[in-house]
């Protein structure tokens, strides 16, 4: 090995990524918690697949683990949520924009691959088109346009190269607006595998999973401590447990079991076990969000629950375009999972839902083999490697 060669490689070392004079250069974003999981388990196989590709851009803790500095961590301040929140912060998010933009007209990198965050990612995407900087586009995990604006998907097949989505209603979505796609399968599939237990349900255990948001947790919890009560008249040997996304939220949910006057509700409630109560429960009630979908891999036979701000829920019944809002049941194009949404999810109608799955075996197996084939839908596995396969095939 020649002395270029030798300072090439101790400078990749310190970076974390073996680099070669020929490898690919990407730059990458991601702008939240669950966009830096996926993109760096991208790079990750991508590295793996082409060993010399270095990556740029912004993202999270997770993503700097595999590319060092040339991945900034914005995390804390790119995770805004509300319209509100990003309006008052616009002078922020237009600097990023700006520095994106430079970044990407002075490295000329080989491709400019977009994870999921919309907000910020189309934008871009549109600004380097309109700038005609020469590099290609690639976009990871749908933003879900098909959902609440597919008149925008006409918009990205004009701005984008690739699209790798990991829902197969999906590709042809996109397909038919002319952007080539490709289904890469879904990651939680391989997620699922690793947390798997060799457990049998517990009868008459009831699982709760109010969501990971002070404000799910708030307006959901107290409806399942009622539930509970009702749901003791009729299965006087059922018990409950709750999942606490963390220390903080189960702290609120104790202070909230006691101004109940419910005090056995405090011993229901655990802390970062969620996947091991969706494994061990017999029925349960979860959150409308990504736990319904870890939820359904796991085959808990489960109810959606959904309650939000009344002014809200009207907002999003005027822009949201399908007829479901869990992803079971929009993969399924029916009805699978029971949901119970905004005045609907009552302490009697869950209550319902619950008794019914606790004393119809049936029904339980009906579910569960319903979830089991939705889940196969989604993939084998390998959704990471196969995403990374689609991206070093757009650039050969």
């Amino acid at each position: 090995m020649n002395r270029l060669s030798d300072e090439l490689m101790a400078s990749d070392s310190a970076i974390g990524i073996r680099q070669t004079v020929n490898g690919k250069r990407l730059f990458i974003v991601a702008g939240e918690i669950s966009g830096d999981t996926h993109a760096s388990n991208l790079m990750r196989e991508i590295v793996e697949q082409a060993p010399g590709t270095c990556f740029k851009g912004l993202g999270g803790p997770l993503m700097r683990k595999v590319a060092g500095e040339g991945v900034e961590d914005w995390l804390e301040s790119a995770a805004v949520l509300g319209l509100v929140e990003v309006l008052a912060r616009y002078s922020y998010f237009k600097k990023r924009m700006d520095d994106c933009l430079a970044a990407v007209t002075e490295e000329k990198p080989d491709a400019v691959i977009l994870v999921d965050y919309p907000g910020f990612n189309l934008r871009l995407a549109k600004a380097i088109r309109d700038r005609d900087i020469d590099t290609r586009l690639l976009y990871y995990i749908s933003p879900q346009v098909w959902a609440w604006k597919k008149g925008r998907i006409k918009q990205m097949a004009k701005m984008l190269d690739l699209m790798i989505c990991i829902f197969p209603f999906e590709k042809p979505l996109y397909e038919k607006s002319g952007l080539r796609t490709v289904f890469a399968g879904h990651p939680m599939v391989d997620r699922v595998q690793t947390l798997r237990r060799p457990w049998q349900r517990e009868p008459g255990l009831v699982g709760w999973f109010p969501g990971s948001r002070l404000n799910e947790v708030k307006r959901l919890f107290p409806v399942m401590m009622q539930a509970a009560q009702v749901i003791r008249r009729s299965v006087p040997g059922a018990r409950f447990a709750v999942s606490a996304a963390n220390a903080a939220l189960a702290s609120e949910m104790r202070a909230m079991a006691d101004a109940a006057g419910m005090p056995e509700a405090i011993a229901w409630i655990e802390t970062g076990t969620v996947y091991d109560l969706m494994q061990r429960a017999e029925t349960g009630a979860v959150a409308s969000g990504t736990a319904t979908l870890e939820a359904a891999c796991f085959g808990l036979p489960y109810a959606l629950v959904y309650k939000v701000a009344g002014a809200t829920y009207l907002a999003a019944k005027v822009v949201v375009r399908i007829k479901f809002i869990g992803i079971i049941n929009v993969l399924a194009g029916r009805e699978v999972v029971p949901e119970l949404v905004q005045h609907l999810c009552s302490p009697e109608r869950l209550a319902a839902a619950m008794v019914q799955m606790l004393t119809q075996p049936e029904t339980r197996a009906a579910l569960q083999q319903d979830l089991a084939s939705v889940v196969a839908t989604l993939g084998e596995g390998g959704a990471y490697a196969r995403a990374a396969r689609a991206v070093l095939a757009a650039l050969a």
